[in-house]
């Protein structure tokens, strides 16, 4: 039988789309520092693979930058313009053949496809987006709701909701826990605390809901999660 650790490909595959719903919600939402985040998460798990990495992981990637595309003209940026891009990416990677210039070729990919996106979008709705996004992580750890970040924001709670569900699909709980579980997969990963205390530093009522939570949004139990994560961290590779 083929061991895990005899299938890196498979092992970095798995572990995107774990991560695939919390990225595309991160760039429909012009969220750059979530979609940095979980990028550098990405290639910590490429690096990881050391010399047994293969010409399947250029398409691993070259299929991740199709489906951050495709968000991005959901977003509203052009898809002409997107679409010649994505001809000049492929020319790119097929010249990439070390770790550096791969790391720099996808987060080089990323912040194109953001500019791309501002280009076509008005300016109010990404910094209504970005404040909202910034208050919920501040104020996660206690009861948040939608009227409070509403004022904060100063649009109305009926506005509030149209706004996160074009941009995200999502309604303000359903962000507002999806938040709360990627400061919760932060902590899992950068600290030795347990669940519980995971728990209430990330708004969850107990351990019980979080891992209720975590489980619906990543399809895994935060053991899990961190079992499989911690490993390519102690390579001695950081994001």
């Amino acid at each position: 039988m083929v061991q895990d650790d005899e299938r890196p490909f498979d092992r970095i595959r798995e572990f995107y789309l774990y991560q695939e719903p919390a990225l595309l919600a991160a760039i429909k939402l012009g969220d750059r520092r979530e979609a940095r985040r979980i990028i550098n998460h990405l290639l910590v798990h490429i690096y990881s693979a050391g010399e047994e990495r293969n010409e399947l992981l250029k398409g691993l990637l070259l299929e991740l930058v199709v489906m951050i595309s495709r968000a991005a003209v959901e977003a509203g940026a052009s898809q002409t313009e997107l679409l010649g891009m994505r001809f000049s990416h492929l020319a790119e990677l097929a010249e990439i053949d070390d770790d550096e210039a791969l790391a720099a070729w996808l987060r080089g990919t990323l912040e194109r496809i953001f500019t791309a996106m501002e280009r076509h979008q008005s300016f109010d709705v990404p910094v209504l987006v970005s404040a909202s996004l910034r208050f919920m992580r501040q104020h996660m750890a206690r009861e948040l709701t939608r009227a409070e970040l509403a004022r904060h924001v100063g649009i109305s709670p009926g506005h509030l909701s149209q706004l996160l569900k074009e941009r995200s699909g999502r309604s303000f709980v359903e962000l507002l826990r999806e938040v709360r579980v990627q400061a919760a997969c932060e902590l899992l990963i950068q600290t030795p605390k347990s669940l519980a205390e995971i728990a209430v530093d990330c708004g969850f009522c107990d351990q019980s809901y979080l891992t209720h939570v975590f489980r619906a949004l990543r399809g895994m139990t935060p053991k899990q999660y961190r079992d499989t994560s911690r490993p390519a961290v102690t390579n001695g590779i950081t994001q």
